[in-house]
């Protein structure tokens, strides 16, 4: 049994001129007040359509119920179509990547802007199921007049949220639409019914897919040496713990540096699919890496010195100034530009780790160190406006004798920036500092400026800046 639409058009047209929408369920009265609120109009409003065809296609691939495409057409879009409805599916805010059904309702369907890149939410197009079960989180029907806007009265909607099983938030909704009066009763619970059903394969190919990062990286597990921590998703959670690893469900993954519900501190290291967890024990630390690259190349790991080629430098120079990690093809391009080859850098990176051991990590390739580096220093001292700290730790160019594209950058923005932090902060002693690592005209005429005409400095500078003109 239908509702009546001759009563559900008095309860709407009550409650829009304040007057007590008497027998009108609680469930629409409230989803009105929402859209009048949002000022949707009543009598003239459309839905904004947002999504390009070529950005649904997009977003439709990137989607998670893609893949539950052929479970939602065997259980609804031969039943759209005998019932003249459409199957429509969207994203959490509401906007149309799907609609299926008879190519006469479809037609219909597009003439409302019932249609693909359209957004249903409740704000958009005011109380409808779409927007009214994404604003409510559960299945709501929709009938005829319920609908504020009154483009819609000819049309009746059942739509059900779905949820993503592991993390608990909304993926979209499953609706289905048509004309008022060819709605079965029982299409609302089987829409209900074909939402659970995908969040229940969802669960299934998740698990499956956990298994499968489970084998995949069993040999990453064994990087840990016993220490504790465990194996992660792409999304933070819990697939291995290790040696009492970690109690946590889910671990935040934003950072290299996450805070345990016990109070611990871990280190999260990428992997090629998901990531590393690592609870270093107390009183435990990492192998300290020191790095002097301005100037000729100089290392030093945990004490012991080394002896490290330029390419070598080089690599080390990429991998400290991305410490979550690179493939072999990011590092190929960084040290060779478009004609790098990854099975060079391979080649060379396997050298590498005869010098570093297991400081050197792969998939990706990143160290397992506290590494400390002058260009860092300086790097940091600049991010801090720390000026007169940049100055004194830049003792010279970055490798001046590589090529690599990665070193290239890194040494052109700290020369530039330093350069220009000692010009703007005014500071002898910076300036001083500075001028040590070449004749910069603009730097030593500053400096014999500020310097006092006692400061045995000065005349130095003034030497130093004859000659830069001179020559």
């Amino acid at each position: 049994m239908h509702p009546d639409p001759r009563r559900l058009a008095h309860q709407r047209e009550a409650a829009l001129s304040g007057s007590a929408a008497g027998g009108a369920r609680p469930v629409i009265v409230e989803s009105w007040r929402r859209s009048l609120a949002a000022r949707v109009d009543p009598e003239r409003h459309e839905p904004p359509v947002v999504l390009a065809p070529d950005e649904v296609v997009e977003l439709r691939g990137a989607h998670p119920l893609a893949a539950m495409l052929p479970v939602l057409r065997e259980t609804l879009v031969g039943i759209a179509d005998e019932a003249e409805h459409v199957m429509i599916v969207t994203d959490a805010d509401g906007r149309i990547l799907w609609c299926e059904g008879a190519a006469s309702v479809r037609d219909r369907a597009e003439r409302v802007r019932l249609t693909e890149g359209a957004r249903w939410s409740e704000d958009a197009i005011g109380t409808n199921a779409i927007g009214t079960a994404l604003a409510l989180g559960r299945p709501v029907t929709v009938h005829s007049a319920e609908h504020l806007v009154r483009t819609y009265h000819a049309w009746t909607c059942a739509a059900t949220p779905v949820r993503d099983p592991d993390t608990g938030g909304l993926l979209g909704v499953v609706d289905v639409s048509g004309p008022l009066t060819s709605l079965h009763p029982a299409t609302v619970a089987l829409v209900s019914a074909a939402g659970r059903l995908v969040e229940s394969q969802l669960q299934v190919r998740r698990a499956r897919e956990a298994e499968r990062l489970r084998v995949e990286n069993a040999r990453h597990l064994l990087d840990l040496r016993g220490e504790p921590g465990a194996l992660l998703d792409p999304t933070g959670r819990v697939l291995a713990p290790v040696s009492g690893g970690v109690r946590d469900e889910r671990v935040d993954v934003s950072g290299e540096r996450v805070l345990l519900s016990d109070g611990r501190e871990a280190v999260v290291e990428p992997l090629d699919e998901g990531y590393l967890l690592r609870v270093p024990r107390r009183g435990s630390r990492r192998p300290v890496l020191s790095l002097c690259f301005l100037g000729e190349p100089r290392g030093c790991l945990a004490g012991r010195a080394l002896v490290l080629s330029l390419r070598h430098a080089e690599l080390l120079t990429a991998l400290a100034l991305h410490p979550r990690g690179l493939t072999a093809e990011q590092l190929a391009l960084r040290l060779y530009g478009e004609r790098g080859n990854p099975a060079t850098v391979r080649a060379e990176l396997h050298r590498l780790r005869a010098h570093l051991g297991d400081v050197l990590l792969t998939r990706p390739y990143r160290l397992a160190a506290e590494v400390r580096g002058d260009f860092l220093t300086v790097r940091e001292a600049l991010r801090a406006g720390d000026v007169p700290s940049a100055a004194s730790a830049y003792r010279g160019e970055l490798l001046p004798r590589s090529d690599a594209p990665v070193v290239r950058e890194e040494r052109d923005d700290l020369s530039a920036a330093v350069r220009r932090g000692v010009l703007d902060h005014c500071d002898v002693e910076a300036l001083w500092t500075y001028a040590g690592t070449g004749d910069d005209a603009e730097v030593l005429e500053r400096l014999a400026r500020l310097l006092p005409r006692t400061d045995p400095r000065r005349a130095l500078a003034l030497a130093r800046l004859h000659r830069a003109l001179t020559d």
